[in-house]
């Protein structure tokens, strides 16, 4: 279940929610007017959500350059590693 903080506990509550973003590894959504706002997370949450993105952006560029063909067959990678 999200945790969900309105705009002025940010700043009055600053600490609270820091340590809870730390602690739990998990955003806080912040409410502007009853309406959600920003999503506030732990610089390390935000890297390993960012590494993911990235992760999964090259596997599926490697999906689809074997769909297309664009691979090395084994015997095709022994040769090129061999000439490393």
């Amino acid at each position: 279940m999200p945790v969900i903080r309105n705009c002025a506990d940010l700043s009055s509550n600053y600490t609270e929610i820091s340590d809870f973003c730390h602690k739990f590894r998990e955003p806080i959504f912040i409410t502007k007017n009853g309406a959600g706002d920003l999503a506030v997370m732990s610089i390390e949450t935000f890297e390993e959500i960012s590494g993911r993105q990235k992760l999964y952006r090259l596997l599926e560029e490697a999906l689809d350059d074997v769909k297309n063909g664009n691979f090395l067959t084994e015997e095709e990678m022994d040769r090129e590693i061999d000439l490393m």
